[in-house]
């Protein structure tokens, strides 16, 4: 009987141990798809308990997980930069199949994530789906904006006119009381409301030579972009300014011609009575 009650309790320490390793999380799941060598096991942990679940990262990013601490260790005197540079350098030289265990865990993730994310929503209520939705509009808004802007920098779009208390900021912050920038800025606030108007006035003109300097520089700007070709980063009241020049510009190319002619018809008309005029003289003289 003594066998018997050992196989029982070993069985009974079996099942225990079983239910503790199944109400683990995923990460036990994740790391028995791949070796430890190819899988990074904190990113394979798709869903989060408070919010929506992460997207899976994809090959080439879990190939930077795993190199980019090797690397480190071997080269400690290289930037972080240098070491991405390096590490997408020997992703490119990698063969098809030495690339495509890292693919097939980040399809592996995926397929996971899309789960993850149908459990996630099912869970939500139509206003919170209806908050979700507003919140990706807005972000993805806020995406384009930060690509505009950037396109626009590069274009050399010029900096917009600062106000007379910018300029007063800007040659100030440094003597300004306060050990951090909002302190410093609530300081120079409150020394700009201080300041007299005969003060005041000294950047109120600085700031009216910087919006001269804006348009001047926006109109040579915006007459480069129609020349390109990039008429979309124009302004709509500069457009419709060009347009009734341009559409005045044949009216008055026309009345030019008209005058032209007018003129041409009067010194014909003045040539030809001057002609009828000289005949009519020599006639007479030989009659005469």
């Amino acid at each position: 009987m003594a066998p018997f009650s050992l196989m029982a309790a070993g069985v009974s320490w079996l099942a225990k141990s079983f239910t503790v390793f199944s109400s683990t999380s995923v990460l036990t799941r994740c790391t028995s798809v791949l070796p430890a060598s190819y899988i990074n096991p904190v990113k394979c942990l798709s869903s989060q308990a408070s919010g929506p679940p992460k997207r899976p990262l994809n090959g080439y990013m879990r190939f930077v997980l795993q190199q980019r601490p090797i690397m480190a260790r071997q080269n400690p005197e290289i930037k972080s930069v240098d070491i991405i540079r390096k590490i997408a350098q020997q992703w490119r030289t990698l063969s098809p199949e030495q690339k495509q265990p890292f693919q097939e865990a980040s399809l592996r993730a995926r397929e996971q994530f899309t789960l993850d994310l149908q459990g996630y929503k099912a869970q939500l209520t139509p206003a919170q789906l209806q908050q979700q939705v507003l919140e990706k509009r807005q972000r993805l808004a806020k995406r384009k904006a930060i690509r505009q802007k950037r396109e626009l920098t590069n274009l050399g779009k010029p900096k917009r006119p600062r106000t007379p208390f910018n300029i007063f900021m800007s040659e100030h912050f440094e003597e300004a009381r306060g050990t951090t920038t909002p302190a410093k800025m609530k300081s120079l606030r409150d020394d700009w409301r201080n300041l007299f108007n005969h003060q005041k006035q000294v950047y109120i003109q600085l700031a009216e030579d910087d919006k001269i300097r804006y348009k001047n520089e926006m109109k040579s700007w915006e007459d480069h972009m129609v020349e390109i070709g990039r008429e979309d980063l124009v302004r709509g009241k500069t457009l419709s300014k060009k347009k009734k020049t341009d559409a005045k510009a044949p009216s008055a190319k026309k009345a030019t011609k008209k005058a032209k002619a007018k003129t041409t018809k009067k010194t014909a008309a003045k040539g030809k009575s001057k002609t009828t005029k000289v005949t009519t003289k020599s006639s007479s003289t030989k009659t005469v």
